[in-house]
């Protein structure tokens, strides 16, 4: 990387379940050249048939951020940019993607999909019907349960914040 170009960015999500996140994460990458790295894809792929609730998911997650961690950095670090297209819906998630761009020396940019539950509704409607890969269906019920865990960034939170709304995401 030389002294005139743009630092390295980490790019990441926050939205509700459907909001259009990993749609959003596929073009930032075309957009910025950056290194995509989903994490549905990912697990779906390391544990295809270990995955049944949503503790699971939580477990298997963890394990995923801890292997890739280490890897995010040294993209940043050697110049390249990288959208995760991991949720970061409550603080604490947030906080694991503080931890990477702060060790690479990195900027980021949180990018809020701010969408309406109904929308979200029919979007995981379309979603279950489709099955792009990496996806399982859910139930509205496992988006009532899932989206009641969901905080909105904050501005005290700290970070560069780009927010989408319905009419900007298409």
């Amino acid at each position: 990387m030389s002294s005139t170009a743009a630092r390295p960015t980490l790019h990441f999500l926050c939205g509700k379940m459907a909001a259009g996140k990993s749609t959003l994460s596929r073009k930032l990458a075309t957009e910025f050249g950056a290194v995509l790295i989903c994490e549905d894809l990912w697990l779906s792929r390391l544990y295809p048939d270990e995955i049944h609730t949503f503790d699971d998911y939580l477990k298997y997650a963890a394990r995923l951020k801890e292997t890739l961690a280490p890897h995010v950095v040294d993209l940043l670090r050697h110049g390249y940019s990288v959208v995760l297209d991991f949720p970061g819906n409550v603080p604490r998630q947030r906080q694991w993607f503080r931890q990477l761009f702060d060790a690479a020396g990195a900027d980021h940019l949180l990018h809020f999909v701010d969408m309406p539950d109904a929308l979200c509704k029919a979007q995981l409607r379309q979603r279950n019907e489709e099955r792009p890969p990496g996806s399982k269906p859910m139930s509205e019920a496992e988006f009532e349960y899932i989206t009641g865990f969901f905080v909105a960034p904050a501005g005290a939170e700290g970070f560069n914040i780009r927010r989408y709304e319905v009419p900007h995401l298409e």
